[in-house]
C-alpha cells in the first residue's frame, strides 16, 4: 500500500450563550455614579472639606467644584462605590470646576470588594488613560471589555504642572446579575440531565470562577461507563482531563493547559464546547482546540458535578482535592446550574451557599528599583526576639527581600534571592557570621511562604513551611539609611501576609501613611503578568521570564530568533547547492518560518538537476508467492516526511516521481483478457484511493508504461508482466505525480 497524505480533519467552532452574553446586547451606558450618596465617594486624602471625594460628580459645580487630594503626587485615589456588582463601560473625566486642576492621564482598578484591585488594561498593554486639557471639557473612554465590579478606583498619574490634581468623573455602564456559589472544600454541586432521548453531538459547559488557592478540582464532567472530562486547578493553570473507568479509575490524562495566575482571586471565564471527538477550551481570551480520543464521537454527559466532592466520589474519580473559592454563571447546554439549585430542582444535589465568601489579603507590589516598604519595630519586642513571616511571588531569580538589626547580638540579617533560593546571611564588623540556604525554583510565579525566628542567638528560617530599630523592605530611593545597601539586586514582585512578631501587619494603615514609611509601591493588589501565558514562543521554544522580559530558548529546534521564529535551514536542496554544498543529508524547512516542521532529506545535486529524495520504510525486495484469491499480499509504504511536509514539497517542485518496481515472472499484474484486474494500488490524496494504472500511465487507463507507448512485449496486453511469460520482465518503474495529481492534493 503506498499512500502520499493522510487524513483530513475539520474543526468546529462553536459558540454558547450564557445570561451574560445576553446582557451584552442590551444596551449598557447609563449613567452610575452621578446619583450616587456622598458616602459611595473615598479617597486617599482631601484638600479641605469643600474638596471632598463625594463632590467629584461630572458637571458639578458642589464644593470647591471638584475633588482635589491634599498632596498632588502618585499615592493619591478617589475610590466609588457602585453598591453592588456592575457592568461598567465606559467613563469621563472633568476637571475641578473654575480651577487649573485637571488630570492629564490616570489608571483604573476594578474591585468586588473594596481590596484586591486589579488594574484595567486595554488588550494587555500598559493600561494608562489620557485625561483632559482644561477643567470644563469632558473626556470620555469607552471600555474595549466591559469590567464588571462593585468598587471603581481612579489613581492620578499626570495633571496640569501649574495646577493641582483635580477630578470630576462619570462611570457608565449596566446592572449585572448572575448567580453565584461558593465552595469551602467539602461542599458540592451535582446535576444529573433527566433521562430518555439526549442530544450527543454537541455539549457545551461555560463558567466563571475565582479562587485563593492554586490547585484542586473545578468541574467533572461524567458519561458512559466511567468516561469523563474535568477541569483542574494546577499550580494557577487550568488542566483539561481525561479519565477512564469508573469501578476501577485510571490515572487522569492530560489534554490541554491554558491560563496561568489563576489564583489571584478575580474572576475567570472558562467554557468547553465539544462536538463529537472536537473539543475547544477556553479561558478568559485564549482558546485551545482539543482532539479527542475516538471513544468521544457519542459520548454523553450522565452527570456534571461542581467542585468534585472526593469523598463521596472517590470510586469515581482520581482527580486532585476540591478547590476553594466561587462560581458563577455554571451553565451546561444553556441550563443554569446554579439557578435550578435555587429552586431545589430534583436534577441536582449539593450543600452550596448562593453567595461569594472571600477572604481579605492585602498585598502589595515591587514594580521597580525604587519601590521600599519601612516598617518600625518596638524596642518591647526586642527580648524576646524576632520573629518575622510573610508570602512572595516573583519571575526574578535575584533580589532582597528583606534586611533588619538584631537587637541583642547585634549585627544585620540580610534574606535574599539568589539563583532561585532563598539565602539568608548575618553581617557584623563587615564579617560574615552566618550564611544559610532554603528552597528552590522559588521565581516560578507562586506563592511561597517565608518564617524566620531570632530566639535567644539562634536563627531560624523556613520557606513553605520547611527549614532549611526598622525592619527594611527594599532599599529607600535616597541613601537616608547609611546601612542599607543592597549587594543583592531589586526584588520585583508581589508579598503578602506579613507579620511582626506574630503580629499582622495592616498594610491599609501603611498605605494611609499611618504607619511605616513606603515609595514606588502597589498597594492591596499583585501586579504581577504572566509574559509566557499563552507563549510568544513559536515552533516549540521553551518561554522563560523575569518581572519585565520573556527569553525564547530555541535549542534543539531548528529555529532562531527572539521568539523562534527564523528557520535555521534552508527550504529546499537547491538552496543548499547554490551555497556550495554537495549531495548528502540535509534539514529542509519547506515552509521556513510557517508552521511545519524542518524533515530530514537526501540531496542528490547533480550538474543538471537537483533532487529531493525523501525514504519510505521499504526498499528491499518483497516476494509474493502463489495465493488462493482470498490471501492478498499487502504492502506498505511510509515516508519519513509528515503529509503537511509532503504537500508542500510536491507543490515546490518542478517534477516529483515515486520509483516502484514490481519483477515478474508467470504473474500477471493488470489486465487479463477478460479485462479484470490481478493486482492494484492504493494511495493519492486524503485518504487515498484504489489506483489502477502503472508506470508512468495516467490515472485510470488500466494501463502500464509500455502499454501507454505501445511497446509491451505481447501488443495484446498493456503491461509486460500481463503477458504470463517465464522470463523476468519490469513494470512501472516510475510512479509520476502529475500537475493535475498535485492540484487536487492541494
Amino acid at each position: 500500500m503506498l499512500s502520499v497524505a493522510g487524513n483530513v480533519m475539520y474543526y468546529f467552532f462553536l459558540r454558547a450563550e450564557t445570561s451574560e452574553n445576553n446582557q451584552c446586547n442590551q444596551v449598557c451606558d447609563g449613567t452610575l455614579v452621578s446619583n450616587l450618596p456622598p458616602s459611595s465617594f473615598r479617597s486617599s486624602s482631601q484638600l479641605s472639606s469643600s474638596h471632598a471625594p463625594g463632590f467629584a460628580k461630572l458637571n458639578r459645580r458642589d464644593g470647591a467644584g471638584g475633588w482635589s487630594p491634599l498632596t498632588s503626587d502618585r499615592y493619591q485615589w478617589l475610590q466609588v462605590d457602585l453598591g453592588e456588582r456592575t457592568r461598567i463601560t465606559a467613563v469621563a473625566t472633568q476637571g475641578r470646576y473654575g480651577s487649573s486642576d485637571w488630570l492629564t492621564s490616570y489608571l483604573l482598578m476594578f474591585s468586588d470588594t473594596g481590596h484586591n484591585w486589579k488594574q484595567y488594561r486595554q488588550e494587555d498593554s500598559i493600561g494608562s488613560f489620557p485625561g483632559n486639557t482644561n477643567a470644563d471639557s469632558v473626556v470620555q473612554y469607552k471600555l474595549q471589555q466591559p469590567a464588571v465590579a462593585r468598587f471603581l478606583r481612579l489613581l492620578p498619574l499626570d495633571w496640569n504642572p501649574i495646577g493641582r490634581i483635580g477630578l470630576r468623573l462619570e462611570a457608565y455602564g449596566c446592572p449585572y446579575s448572575s448567580d453565584v456559589v461558593s465552595f469551602d472544600g467539602d461542599s458540592s454541586l451535582t446535576f444529573r440531565p433527566s433521562t430518555g432521548p439526549r442530544r450527543t453531538s454537541k455539549q457545551v459547559v461555560s463558567l466563571k470562577f475565582k479562587t485563593q488557592r492554586n490547585s484542586g478540582t473545578l468541574l467533572d464532567a461524567e458519561g458512559q461507563e466511567g468516561l469523563g472530562l474535568g477541569l483542574q486547578l494546577e499550580r494557577g493553570k487550568l488542566l483539561l482531563l481525561l479519565r477512564r473507568g469508573s469501578t476501577s479509575p485510571s490515572e487522569p490524562r492530560e489534554l490541554a493547559s491554558l491560563g496561568s495566575l489563576l489564583d489571584d482571586q478575580h474572576w475567570h471565564h472558562v467554557a468547553l464546547e465539544q462536538k463529537n471527538v472536537h473539543l475547544n477550551l477556553t479561558v478568559d481570551k485564549h482558546t485551545q482546540e482539543v482532539q479527542l480520543p475516538e471513544e468521544f464521537s457519542l459520548w454523553a454527559v450522565d452527570q456534571v458535578r461542581g467542585n468534585t466532592d472526593t469523598h463521596k466520589h472517590a470510586a469515581s474519580t482520581s482527580f486532585n482535592k476540591n478547590i476553594q473559592g466561587c462560581l458563577e454563571n455554571l451553565l451546561f447546554n444553556n441550563v443554569n446550574l446554579i439557578e435550578l439549585t435555587k429552586h431545589r430542582n430534583q436534577q441536582l444535589t449539593g450543600n452550596v451557599t448562593f453567595s461569594c465568601a472571600e477572604p481579605v489579603s492585602v498585598a502589595v507590589t515591587f514594580p521597580g528599583p525604587q519601590s521600599f516598604l519601612q516598617l518600625p519595630w518596638t524596642l518591647s519586642s526586642s527580648s524576646r526576639g524576632v520573629s518575622v513571616g510573610f508570602q512572595f511571588r516573583t519571575w526574578n531569580e535575584a533580589g532582597l527581600l528583606l534586611t533588619f538589626d538584631l537587637p541583642q547580638q547585634g549585627g544585620v540579617v540580610w534574606l535574599y534571592l539568589s539563583e532561585a533560593r532563598l539565602h539568608l546571611q548575618v553581617h557584623k564588623g563587615g564579617k560574615v557570621l552566618l550564611e544559610l540556604s532554603a528552597g528552590s525554583a522559588l521565581n516560578d510565579g507562586q506563592w511561597h511562604s517565608v518564617d524566620l525566628t531570632s530566639r535567644r542567638g539562634r536563627l531560624t528560617v523556613s520557606v513553605d513551611k520547611q527549614e532549611g530599630v526598622f525592619f527594611l523592605f527594599g532599599c529607600p530611593l535616597e541613601d537616608s539609611v547609611q546601612e542599607c545597601r543592597n549587594p543583592h539586586g531589586v526584588f520585583q514582585g508581589c508579598m503578602r501576609l506579613l507579620t511582626l512578631d506574630n503580629q499582622p501587619v495592616d498594610l491599609i494603615t501603611v498605605q494611609q501613611r499611618l504607619l511605616g514609611n513606603y515609595s514606588q509601591l502597589q498597594m492591596d493588589m499583585c501586579g504581577i503578568l504572566d509574559r509566557c501565558s499563552p507563549s510568544h514562543c513559536e515552533h516549540g521554544g521553551r518561554c522563560s521570564q523575569s518581572w519585565t522580559t520573556f527569553h525564547c530558548n530555541c535549542s534543539d529546534g531548528g529555529y532562531s530568533g527572539a521568539t523562534c521564529h527564523s528557520s535555521v535551514y534552508e527550504q529546499s536542496c537547491e538552496a543548499y547547492k547554490h551555497n556550495g554544498n554537495t549531495s548528502g543529508y540535509f534539514y529542509i524547512d519547506v515552509d521556513g518560518s510557517g508552521p511545519i516542521r524542518p524533515q530530514l532529506v537526501y540531496c542528490n545535486m547533480t550538474d543538471e538537476k537537483t533532487w529531493m529524495v525523501i525514504q519510505h520504510n521499504n526498499t528491499e525486495l518483497t516476494k509474493v508467492r502463489p495465493s488462493p484469491g482470498v490471501k492478498q499480499l499487502l504492502v506498505h509504504f511510509d515516508y519519513m516526511s509528515e503529509e503537511e511536509q509532503l504537500l508542500t514539497v510536491i507543490d515546490q517542485s518542478e517534477h516529483c516521481q515515486q520509483e516502484l518496481s514490481y519483477l515478474c515472472r508467470k504473474s500477471r499484474l493488470l489486465n487479463t483478457q477478460e479485462g479484470s484486474m490481478f493486482s492494484w494500488w492504493f494511495g493519492g490524496p486524503g485518504t487515498g484511493r484504489v489506483q489502477t494504472y502503472w508506470g508512468g500511465a495516467h490515472p485510470g487507463s488500466h494501463r502500464c508504461a509500455c502499454g501507454l507507448r505501445g511497446d509491451c512485449v505481447d501488443p495484446q496486453h498493456y503491461c509486460n508482466c500481463d503477458a504470463d511469460r517465464t522470463e523476468w520482465y519490469v513494470n512501472a518503474e516510475f510512479q509520476e505525480l502529475y500537475q493535475e495529481t498535485k492540484r487536487f492534493l492541494l
